[in-house]
Formats: C-alpha cells, structure tokens, sequence
C-alpha cells in the first residue's frame, strides 16, 4: 500500500503535538548556534576592547605605525611578565598600593561621616559648600607644590595630594545621597514612633548606601590617577616612577607594561566595589 505524502498541516499539527516530523530548517549546526548565543553577549560588551587591540598588535607588526613609540603587545605583556617574575616591579606595586590605599582610607574615613553629618544639618551645608566647590574646582595638582613646601618631597605630600584628590568624590556623592532620601519614608518613619537616630540607621543610611558606592568608585580610580602624577616627582619607588624611569631609559614596552599594570589594578579595585556594592544593596 502507498504511503501518501506529509502534508504542511501533518507537520504544523504533529510540531504542536510534539512529534518532530520534518528536520529543522536551519542550515547551521546545532552546536555553532550555542555558541554564537553564549558569546554574543561577551562580544557586544567587549567587542571594541578586542578589535583595539587586535588593530594596536596588527598595526604595530606591519608597520603601520612606529613599533619603538607604540611596540606590539606581545613585547608590552612579555616585559611585564619579565617584571613581575623577577621580582623588580613586585616592590613598586606594594609601594604603591600602599599610598593609594592610606589616601583612600582616610577619605573614607572623613568623607563619609562629615556627608551624612551634612546632608542632614542643611544649614552646616548650606554654609560649607561655598568653600567645598572652592577646593573641589580646585585641581589637586596645582596644589602639589604647595603640599610639598608644607610637607617636603616625602611620603606625606605623596600621600596628602591623593587624599585631597579623593576626598571630594565621596564627600560630595554621600551629600547628595542624603538630600535625595525619599521624604515621605522619613515621615511614614516618624508616623511609625520611630526617633532620629533609628530614622537614620533604617531609612537615611540605606538609602544613601548606592550613591556613596558612586563615589567610592570615583574617587578608586581618582586615587590611582594621581598616584602616577604624585610619584613623578621626587619619588625613587613605585609604578609611577617606573613609568618616568622606562620613559627617561627609552624602554617603552616597560613603560606600556606599567602604564598596564596601573589599569588593571584599577579595574581590579572597581570590581571588587561593584562586588561589595551588590552584596550590600541586594534590596535595591
């Protein structure tokens, strides 16, 4: 007996019973399609990173550009390697982890505390920001010399210059996360019985907590910025020195390796405040 042909209806209705009765349509393997799906996303965030550097490298070997003034990645990540195996950039990280991190600290320290102190007395703030825009338009390089006559060529200017820097970020960020709390939370708060100080550990502190995270991580990658204009002068230790140093001895693919060094550990240090900053504002 002869079979009659699968009609378009057969297949549409025995696809909505789940009986797979034609092959798929698509060309494409089944494993190619995944893969595409799983490394799309990946691509669309870091795609121009990749195809910089994949143009740096390529432009760099074929003589597009002057391979002494901009050398080829592979000699930049070979001479950092060089360096961290041997030891003798090992030193200049700690030093330089060391100064940002003091800076950073201390900024937190006071920073944080004298912004919720402002952001709630609106008339200790309405008083000091004249003089916090005053400083804050103020670059802290251009105060560096003067740091560095109160101060001299130590570890104190160094310090003090990237502690102004970092200051202003937070100090300001966390004002305006207390002045942007939600008014009607604080009043349902004071409806509910509750005083002050519970006011501001339930409602002001959590509510302010995203745009601290916004300054801390403004004034992370602030820190790092001014750590290299910082231990440019004066300084013998520390990946800004070694910058100056590679440039001044003409060994640029050091020089780019440090240059690298510094952006990574400033992306290290951002996302570790990204990770925090989920951690503590899950609710948000």
């Amino acid at each position: 007996m002869r079979r009659s042909p699968v009609s378009y209806e057969d297949v549409h209705h025995g696809r909505a019973y789940g009986l797979n009765l034609a092959p798929d349509l698509d060309p494409a393997p089944r494993w190619l399609r995944s893969t595409a799906q799983a490394i799309a996303p990946f691509l669309g965030r870091y795609g121009l990173v990749i195809a910089f550097l994949i143009l740096w490298q390529a432009s760099s070997k074929l003589g597009w550009v002057n391979a002494s003034v901009f050398p080829p990645l592979d000699q930049i990540i070979g001479a950092l390697w060089k360096a961290l195996s041997s030891g003798a950039i090992i030193d200049d990280i700690a030093i330089s982890l060391q100064r940002s991190g003091i800076a950073f600290v201390a900024a937190v320290g006071l920073g944080i505390p004298l912004g919720l102190f402002m952001g709630q007395v609106r008339a200790i703030e309405r008083a000091l920001d004249p003089l916090l825009q005053f400083f804050r338009q103020t670059s802290a390089l251009a105060l560096y010399p003067v740091f560095i006559l109160l101060l001299g060529l130590g570890e104190a200017s160094k310090v003090f210059v990237i502690f102004w820097a970092t200051l202003f970020p937070i100090l300001l960020s966390t004002i305006g996360g207390v002045k942007e709390v939600d008014k009607k939370l604080i009043e349902m708060a004071r409806t509910y019985g509750a005083g002050s100080l519970q006011i501001f550990r339930r409602v002001v502190l959590p509510a302010s907590v995203p745009a601290i995270f916004v300054g801390l991580r403004l004034s992370a990658t602030t820190a790092l910025l001014l750590l290299i204009a910082a231990e440019m002068i004066g300084a013998n230790k520390g990946i800004g020195f070694q910058v100056m140093n590679a440039q001044y001895n003409f060994q640029i693919p050091l020089m780019f390796a440090a240059i690298l060094l510094l952006a990574l550990l400033g992306l290290a240090a951002n996302a570790a405040l990204v990770l925090l900053q989920r951690r503590l504002c899950r609710w948000a």
